[in-house]
């Protein structure tokens, strides 16, 4: 059907000063309508922009930019980490599943969303594609919706579709999606992790996994399983990979059975390709997709999450470095409670036990001023190369040595000195 484009630089001047902007995030980030928002900056001032994450080198988070754009960012990605941490931004902490309510309460009301769309089929009707989360929930309750059609972007199964003329105006925005992968780069401690991870998952299971290399290890060594299931916040290409092989089915979950349910995905062009008009896939919107009743509806959940460092305790930081805003809440507690109540259900935190630089990620106490995300009353299970700590039900001093057995060898003595000073040696006179 014939569409009436105009120019992006047409299309965003109806953005005025002081104005809410969503952004259509991850890979669904909406270049084109940016980089037309930011040449606009000498006549802003004090445009709040609002997403979960963004992917991409965007000019718009130039700091000289900094009274005309201000990051209110609800997960911290890496190409807006400085803005959040120098002032020119700030971040909001919420659970994934919650975040539609800001918009629907209008605890955070929008003037404008970007959004960036696959062309309209022969009904008129764009998708979301790679990113329905919370897109579909701005969408909505939006005063004006800006859509840049992009040829690249696929059209995906599920909530996200639009039809053309419910945007207010749209452009022709041809950006590649942006490429993450992870498969290519694993290192040896990823493997060992990523097989630890995939000894606890059992037949028919249903998976809920991040983006990144333990994830992507993970999926690599469930090869030999049967009839996986997948309802997650988000996937990349380990999963097209199991799909292809048959280990992923869908036969056997609650909700949505034989489809691969998600609220977006990050990967390569291959992923982009596969998941493109696929009627396997149902991308939802993650009010729904992360809603524990939703998630332990479905049987033996495992969710496969990771983390900045864990404390002896079980506590998890899995956002901030100190007080230095390094991600966001995101997902993980959704999906470790979900996957707790559900039956034969797994939660899941999964790290390299030291850093890069030989530093150790289980600690006597998380740094100052890091946040908690995950609580240590909802751990379950703590996996790092030297194995798995089974922490549910153990008292703090138990799970203080099952949690020193997988932390690097250089580190285990002094985590062992710091178990002392904190609960003594007398040994726990229970069996």
């Amino acid at each position: 059907m014939s569409v009436n484009y105009i120019a992006p630089a047409e299309a965003v001047r109806v953005i005025k000063s002081g104005d809410r902007v969503f952004v259509h995030g991850s890979a669904a980030t909406p270049v084109t309508l940016l980089q037309a928002l930011a040449r606009r900056a000498p006549e802003l001032k004090d445009v709040e922009l609002v997403a979960i994450s963004t992917l991409g080198d965007l000019p718009i988070t130039n700091p000289a930019y900094s009274d005309s754009f201000y990051f209110n960012s609800l997960f911290v990605s890496a190409n807006i980490r400085d803005a959040i941490n120098t002032g020119r931004g700030d971040y909001i902490p919420i659970f994934l599943s919650e975040i539609s309510r800001l918009f629907k309460k209008n605890v955070l009301p929008l003037d404008v969303a970007l959004l960036n769309v696959s062309p309209p089929d022969r009904h008129g009707y764009c998708s979301l594609g790679t990113s329905v989360d919370v897109a579909l929930a701005a969408f909505h309750h939006c005063k004006y919706v800006i859509a840049q059609v992009n040829a690249f972007m696929p059209r995906t199964h599920g909530d996200g579709f639009i039809h053309i003329r419910k945007f207010n105006a749209v452009v022709e925005g041809n950006d590649p999606l942006p490429e993450v992968f992870y498969g290519n780069q694993l290192t040896a401690e990823d493997k060992v992790i990523g097989r630890y991870v995939a000894s606890l998952v059992e037949d028919r299971a249903t998976l809920q996994m991040g983006i990144g290399s333990i994830p992507d290890a993970a999926l690599q060594s469930m090869g030999h399983l049967k009839d996986l299931g997948v309802h997650t916040e988000m996937f990349s290409d380990g999963v097209v990979d199991l799909m292809e092989k048959g280990v992923i089915t869908n036969a056997y979950k609650k909700k949505h059975p034989g489809k691969t349910v998600s609220g977006f995905a990050i990967g390569s062009r291959r992923m982009y390709n596969y998941i493109d008009d696929n009627p396997a896939f149902r991308f939802l919107e993650t009010e729904y997709v992360n809603d524990t009743r939703v998630i332990r509806a479905n049987p033996k959940v495992v969710a496969i999450n990771s983390a900045i460092e864990v404390d002896i305790t079980g506590q998890v930081c899995a956002d901030s470095i100190g007080t230095y805003q390094f991600s966001g809440v995101g997902g993980q507690m959704d999906f470790i409670r979900g996957a707790s109540l559900a039956d034969g259900g797994k939660p899941i935190i999964a790290l390299p036990s030291a850093t890069k630089k030989g530093q150790s990620k289980i600690v006597a106490s998380i740094k100052e001023g890091a946040g908690i995300v995950t609580t240590r009353a909802h751990m379950h299970y703590l996996i790092t190369e030297y194995g798995i700590a089974y922490l549910f039900g153990k008292s703090l001093r138990q799970r203080a040595y099952e949690i020193m057995k997988i932390a690097h060898p250089d580190h285990r003595e002094s985590i062992e000195k710091e178990i002392i000073r904190r609960f003594g040696t007398r040994q726990h006179p229970l069996r």
